[in-house]
């Protein structure tokens, strides 16, 4: 395959012995334009076609983004049977600070799910491999800054009125979360790059299999060596960067990736100001939907009993942020699937295509949304033995139940903002 190096979208030139790929699911943009059938049986077919690729992408995506999630959450549950104190840390450092590290990067990372899937649609394969190089250079810079946040941590949630105590095990915590900021620098590129390529089912074994290794290293270091929260915090940047070494690793050895990644680049240093910019404005628009979750804990923390506050209301937006990556596993589905057609040339396909996504997360949303009400009562001992924080966040389900259907809707939306 022989490309043009360059940023455009333009067809590629492609040796007249090779075969031109079929561009992807050209059979619902070839429905979706059939005046023979009916408007109903177009529909009927065209949904038909639309959710069986749409789940093929999704559901391996949610699977790798859950299993991110419970990854880290399960240092979260591991430190909240250490003690109240030890949970109000943990969810503080997650919750509070290590989510904005996490919603910067994500969001700039999803600048590559947009370029990628564009150029992938129209046959640049070679492009992928740049805008991997280029969007994890900007991300590993883009982490200088935020490391600094986690070393000033302490201060920092002195100002803001946290308690000392809270405050110090927090920053503990936190110190051991450095090395995660630049494994989320490389892995978030990798995500995306693969995901633009269908490619979901590796980072999901990958996922799977450390999942279960970050629980069994985990619980060594709480409950054999007692290395408290720093070790827990230690343990969890150690499994991140297993997860982004596995990635790269299959992307080197894996025939699927012959064509677009070809090596290292010197073209991953040039344009970088343009993807400077749409980087920034993909991460401000995730940012700004994680923010809140971030102004809550805090607030929370600044109560009259702020460890019961933090351990309750961190159990919700612990629960949240499970189910929010359902969402954003979907988001990533669509990107793909708009990101494809757009660069195949299939407009009708990709406006289908967020219709589907959209209804699809929605009614997921409001069934988990029921679930979670109908265990109210129970939910918090997965993560506390205490009653007073259960009570607590029975009361606070209601409100937990309408954000989870928010949340399936606006994440998904959200990422066609950047076509």
């Amino acid at each position: 395959m022989a490309l043009r190096e360059d940023d455009g979208l333009h067809q590629p030139m492609i040796r007249s012995n090779e075969p031109v790929p079929e561009p992807v699911s050209s059979a619902l943009e070839d429905t979706l334009s059939d005046t023979s059938l009916s408007y109903v049986r177009r529909l009927r077919r065209a949904t038909s076609i639309e959710l069986a690729t749409l789940f093929r992408l999704a559901a391996p995506a949610i699977i790798v983004y859950l299993l991110n999630n419970v990854t880290s959450m399960s240092t979260q549950i591991f430190c909240g049977h250490l003690g109240n104190l030890e949970l109000a840390a943990a969810s503080l450092g997650n919750n509070g600070v290590q989510l904005f590290a996490y919603g910067v990067m994500l969001g700039m990372g999803s600048a590559v799910e947009t370029l990628c899937g564009q150029a992938y649609g129209a046959h640049k394969y070679d492009m992928l491999g740049v805008y991997l190089q280029r969007s994890t250079l900007l991300l590993m810079v883009t982490g200088i800054p935020l490391m600094l946040i986690y070393i000033f941590s302490k201060p920092i949630l002195l100002l803001l009125g946290q308690s000392t105590s809270i405050a110090s095990a927090s920053a503990l915590f936190l110190y051991g979360l450095i090395p995660q900021i630049f494994a989320y620098a490389a892995n978030f590129p990798i995500q995306k790059f693969l995901q633009a390529q269908s490619i979901v089912n590796p980072s999901a074994y990958i996922a799977a299999a450390m999942l279960v290794a970050h629980i069994l290293l985990t619980w060594i270091a709480l409950y054999v060596f007692d290395w408290g929260l720093l070790g827990a915090s230690l343990i969890l940047s150690f499994s991140w960067w297993v997860i982004v070494v596995a990635q790269f690793v299959y992307i080197l050895v894996s025939d699927r990736c012959k064509l677009t990644w070809t090596g290292f680049s010197v073209l991953a240093f040039s344009g970088l100001w343009d993807f400077v910019k749409l980087s920034a404005a993909s991460a401000v628009m995730l940012c700004l939907e994680t923010w809140y979750f971030q102004i809550l804990v805090l607030v929370a923390g600044l109560l009259e009993n702020p460890e019961v506050a933090l351990d309750s209301l961190s159990i919700c937006m612990t629960i949240l942020g499970w189910l929010y990556m359902v969402s954003v596993g979907f988001n990533a589905a669509a990107s793909v699937r708009v990101s494809n057609e757009l660069g195949a040339g299939h407009p009708k396909s990709a406006a289908y295509a967020v219709v589907m996504v959209t209804l699809s997360s929605f009614i997921i949303a409001v069934i988990c949304a029921v679930v979670v009400l109908a265990l109210r009562h129970v939910i918090s001992y997965i993560f506390t033995d205490g009653t007073t924080v259960a009570e607590a966040v029975s009361e606070l389900t209601p409100l937990l139940a309408i954000s989870i259907v928010l949340n399936g809707v606006q994440p998904v939306l959200s990422g066609k903002c950047f076509f």
